[in-house]
């Protein structure tokens, strides 16, 4: 297999794992420490990921409980989460912070599966970029004359299979999570 195809293979990857992680950040209606994956808060002159800072875990299906390694950054982990507007409002205790994940109502699960559904197709269109990528190369090699006319139709058939293949798999993920967000 060719260089190219290897790369076009691992990037496709990444851009599969990158749609997760954004599909991991929207909120369910289920309590899930990747949540707050994104969030990030000034420590100490840093610029650091909560995660980082504190232990962040979901003691049942409906709240996130985070625990500062240093009990005097609560203050700042609670205005962090303010400024994060995630809509849940963080209830402060002086030694963690507990987030209370509120039903998601029918029209915001409708609301949420259509921001899913065009992550999903932003996801595909990077794809697809990828796959044009690796046939402009394909065909600069041929033109170079590193392919003969037969192994550029084939290298292209393979881009073609390894594009279909990743499309169905992004299909695969933002189908299930949209199951997960339609669940009462």
């Amino acid at each position: 297999m060719s260089e190219i195809l290897n790369v076009l293979t691992e990037k496709m990857e990444k851009t599969k794992s990158v749609l997760k992680e954004d599909l991991n950040t929207v909120r369910a209606g289920r309590a899930n420490p990747a949540l707050l994956d994104r969030i990030t808060m000034d420590y100490y002159g840093v610029s650091s990921p909560l995660k980082n800072i504190s232990n962040i875990s979901a003691p049942d299906p409906r709240t996130l409980m985070i625990a500062p390694f240093d009990p005097k950054s609560i203050q700042d982990i609670e205005k962090a989460l303010n400024l994060a507007n995630l809509g849940i409002n963080p209830v402060n205790d002086g030694k963690v912070i507990r987030l209370i994940i509120p039903q998601v109502t029918e029209e915001r699960r409708k609301e949420l599966t259509k921001s899913v559904k065009k992550m999903g197709e932003e996801a595909k269109i990077a794809v697809r970029n990828l796959r044009r990528d690796a046939n402009d190369s394909l065909k600069k090699q041929e033109k170079s004359g590193g392919l003969t006319e037969d192994d550029l139709k084939k290298e292209m058939n393979e881009v073609q299979k390894k594009t279909d293949v990743c499309i169905k798999e992004i299909d695969d993920i933002i189908n299930l999570k949209e199951m997960e967000i339609m669940e009462v």
